[in-house]
């Protein structure tokens, strides 16, 4: 069958090993063909009434047994490196392209769905490039040699034995695009269901919470069941193909074995070559019987090569197309110059005609009502977008021409939905500077409010904080992400609702550590409640998707009706969602 190119891709990533896996699996194949012969030989002589040959026969036949039960051992460990190094690699780069794809990629995709992928997608790919794949090639080499043999020693036997062959490899082919469907529709359902489980153990307390428990079961039994048909779908082609290779392969096998008894029996082959031809017939189907075997192991693979090809294919919102790579000695500039952005499928755009600059050096605050255009502001700036009109500058040069490298090097931002890793709070802590310090650990904390919290946990700084930061309360894991991104000690600092879960006694400290931590950065602040806001050294107030108003908080107050809203209602609306 045709190999998909995703799992072409795949084996080339670790061609030696799969290749010593390949040749290992021929010598074990080789060692088949020579007790094939030392067998014939001692039958023969014991229908002759010759036992002088017998032990020196036996005895050759119990060495290879042997060796091939280490070349064997050897196969499998080999198969199994070769495996693991496809499995790694093509993980590494599929991480990588998530990387490159960025999270407004990840907004149309499901969490669950890309796991399956990654996870078992890429375990399949594992079975299928180091067993099956071996296998394949040895199939497609063994049997035409041992056809040559048994042509030489009885022509006629291949009358039965070469369309018995023919049909058990090409036979299943004419069922190859249906299982290929059946595998694809299994796949998806597979997706859906590991995604389904994802999302329900994430958001288990909600679901408890709700009272959803109960119907979110039932939705997981409607897809474990839409599973189960698709398996059993898939099973009836499968089983099909099986079928036919087994009736070939068995029907074949009866007829050659008759036709080389007929051949016995009429003298036209000596006892030796009618041993021979009977056990190079049995060989000629092993490599068929093998290869059925190994398909089965790495169907999984080939089912999923599909969904990997999506993901590495997938094209990312803004292309990594940047050549400069910059290490800014003081803190750059971010304007933002007449930009205008719609969203895909939107009625209207985000935001229209913005011009505004973050002045280097200053706190510069972005205010505005709910879908203002706030968050879209910032992904510009990330380049998780490309502005549709306008430019997003930083340091005076456009931000598409910086390597995405260096402006995530450049760039630190703190977001309202903070995530931690399982594991502790100086590992979480070193994820933007691994090379720092205990002292340097224990200052970002500090500035961010959080360090005595920490010394009050049972191990301190080794604490594991659990998956996502379950051990910690809100507050915590958003003071701990803004101890991060101060670790990280980049020019350009972003706030985006980064103390919305911070008590408001605790958020003046914390605001006042960041003012002297934010001296010597540029800082660029989304913020819920007023008091993060009023003492910046500049204000741009969003409505609309455009600048309604610049200024200080009190020319604000005098001249900006929409900020005047917003200090009236007693707090600034944050995590605005681009409308």
């Amino acid at each position: 069958m045709l190999i998909h190119p995703e799992l072409r891709a795949a084996a080339r990533t670790a061609p030696r090993p799969l290749l010593a896996a390949t040749a290992l699996l021929g010598a074990v194949a080789l060692t088949h063909l020579a007790q094939a012969g030392l067998l014939a030989l001692a039958l023969a002589a014991v229908a002759r009434g010759e036992t002088g040959p017998l032990p020196w026969l036996l005895g050759s036949v119990a060495l290879v047994v042997v060796l091939r039960s280490w070349l064997g051992w050897r196969q499998r460990r080999t198969a199994a490196r070769a495996g693991a190094l496809v499995r790694v690699r093509l993980r590494d780069a599929l991480v990588d392209r998530l990387g490159e794809l960025g999270p407004a990629h990840l907004e149309g995709a499901r969490a669950g769905a890309v796991r399956t992928t990654l996870v078992d997608g890429v375990e399949g790919v594992d079975a299928y490039v180091s067993r099956y794949l071996p296998q394949l090639l040895i199939t497609c080499a063994t049997p035409p040699l041992l056809l040559a043999a048994v042509g030489l020693i009885r022509p006629a036997v291949l009358l039965a034995l070469l369309p018995a062959l023919l049909l058990a490899l090409l036979g299943p082919r004419a069922w190859d695009r249906l299982l290929a469907r059946r595998g694809g529709e299994h796949w998806d359902t597979y997706e859906e269901l590991g995604a389904d489980y994802l999302e329900a153990l994430q958001g288990m307390p909600t679901l408890r919470a709700a009272g959803a428990v109960g119907r979110t079961r039932a939705r997981l039994e409607r897809r474990s069941a839409a599973l189960h048909r698709a398996t059993v779908a898939k099973l009836r082609v499968s089983l099909v193909d099986t079928g036919l290779t087994d009736l070939a392969v068995q029907g074949g096998t009866v007829a050659a074995a008759l036709l080389a008894c007929w051949s016995a029996a009429t003298g036209a082959t000596t006892a030796t070559g009618t041993y021979l031809l009977l056990l190079l017939i049995s060989e000629c189907f092993r490599p068929v019987r093998d290869l059925a075997r190994e398909w089965h192991a790495g169907y999984l693979g080939a089912s999923a090569a599909d969904g990997i090809a999506a993901l590495r294919t997938a094209r990312p919102r803004t292309s990594d197309g940047g050549t400069r790579d910059a290490r800014w000695a003081r803190p750059p500039a971010v304007r933002f110059e007449h930009v205008g952005f719609r969203y895909p499928g939107a009625l209207r755009p985000a935001l229209h005609d913005v011009t505004f600059t973050a002045r280097a050096g200053r706190t510069t605050a972005v205010v505005g009502p709910s879908g203002a255009g706030k968050s879209t502001l910032l992904a510009l700036l990330l380049r998780q977008h490309a502005p549709d009109q306008g430019r997003v500058l930083l340091d005076g040069t456009d931000v598409g021409r910086y390597t995405l490298a260096a402006l995530r090097r450049g760039v630190a931002v703190v977001s309202q939905d903070t995530y931690l890793f399982h594991a502790t709070v100086a590992d979480n802590l070193r994820l933007a500077a691994p090379d720092a310090d205990d002292a340097a650990l224990r200052a970002a904390a500090r500035t961010a409010g959080i360090h005595d919290e920490i010394a009050a946990l049972p191990d301190g700084y080794a604490t594991v904080v659990g998956e996502r930061g379950a051990n910690l309360s809100g507050g915590q894991r958003q003071r701990l992400a803004l101890a991060r991104a101060l670790l990280a000690d980049a020019p350009v600092l972003v706030l985006d609702e980064a103390t919305s879960a911070v008590d408001e006694r605790r958020e003046a400290h914390v605001l006042r550590e960041l003012a002297d931590a934010a001296r010597g950065r540029t800082c660029l602040v989304i913020a819920h409640r007023l008091a993060s806001v009023r003492h910046a050294d500049h204000i741009v107030v969003l409505a609309g998707g455009r600048v309604e108003a610049t200024g200080d908080h009190t020319t604000l107050l005098a001249e900006s009706p929409v900020y005047a809203g917003l200090v009236a209602a007693g707090h600034t609306e944050g995590n605005g969602l681009a409308a």
